[in-house]
């Protein structure tokens, strides 16, 4: 075999024989399939992570994933499976070097055109799932994170307030302040915290939001790169990389991955 053989027969993926664990993964349209995905075949050992009603669905999906994927329950309103998520993992693997926060949730009710049509009692579930939980998946994997580690959060750019969008975005203001907090009291620890801003895709969750449409339409026009609302690979890309060793000094970031839309004013 020639040396070219031999180098490329060696190459490991930048996540080799890490331990990250994957919540978000409904259907193989999920953004957070496709980082599960990708994390496998950058040598990631996987856990899924699914709740409620869709769990099932997310047992399905899973075995679309190369190799067997354990899928845990993970209810994050639920306090009691924190302590059940942490000790499946711990006796899985020992440890953990990642973790990948892709659940969010809003009502009816905080989306669409009125935004004083909901009340705290209706949109409060939608805080806890879409930004507190960020909290409750670090308390599950960050004791386990001995020799540091890396949390990534899946964001929508909160920065503006978007059509449609209204409850959820300030839920998604609430998550991007929370993984600054955690990164700062993560850091000690070696426990880097982002988030990965992307373009809209097509997911399940999308189609939930009234007029996403009018995000695709505009979207492609203005981003300098373009952007295929279909295509969530560059999405998953970032993830991985995040939640390998090649950002070792980025902690409480957000990474644009929406063809530079954000950048352009008109």
């Amino acid at each position: 075999m020639s040396k070219v053989g031999l180098c490329i027969g060696a190459a490991m993926g930048i996540l080799q024989d890490k331990n990250i664990l994957i919540t978000g993964v409904l259907t193989d349209a999920s953004l957070a399939f496709g980082v599960a995905q990708l994390a496998i075949s950058e040598g990631a050992n996987v856990v899924v992570t699914g709740a409620g009603r869709g769990l099932r669905l997310t047992e399905r999906t899973v075995r679309k994933l190369d190799g067997d994927v354990e899928v845990l329950e993970f209810d994050v309103t639920d306090p009691t499976h924190v302590s059940v998520v942490h000790d499946r993992l711990k006796e899985k693997w020992t440890h953990v070097d990642g973790a990948l926060h892709a659940i969010g949730f809003m009502p009816e009710v905080g989306l669409g055109e009125d935004f004083f049509a909901a009340s705290w009692d209706d949109i409060a579930p939608g805080f806890n799932i879409s930004a507190y939980s960020l909290k409750t998946i670090a308390e599950a994997t960050a004791p386990l994170m001995r020799n540091g580690g890396s949390i990534v959060g899946l964001d929508f750019d909160a920065r503006f307030a978007w059509p449609a969008y209204n409850w959820m975005g300030v839920a998604k203001a609430a998550l991007e302040s929370a993984s600054r907090y955690l990164a700062r009291s993560l850091g000690p620890q070696n426990i880097r915290v982002n988030l990965v801003t992307a373009g809209p895709i097509r997911t399940m969750a999308a189609k939930s939001i009234p007029g996403f449409k009018e995000f695709e339409d505009a979207w492609d026009c203005k981003a300098p790169l373009g952007w295929d609302v279909r295509n969530s690979d560059p999405v998953a890309r970032a993830c991985v990389v995040l939640l390998s060793e090649w950002f070792p000094m980025t902690t409480g970031s957000m990474i644009h991955v929406d063809g530079g839309y954000h950048a352009i004013g008109a």
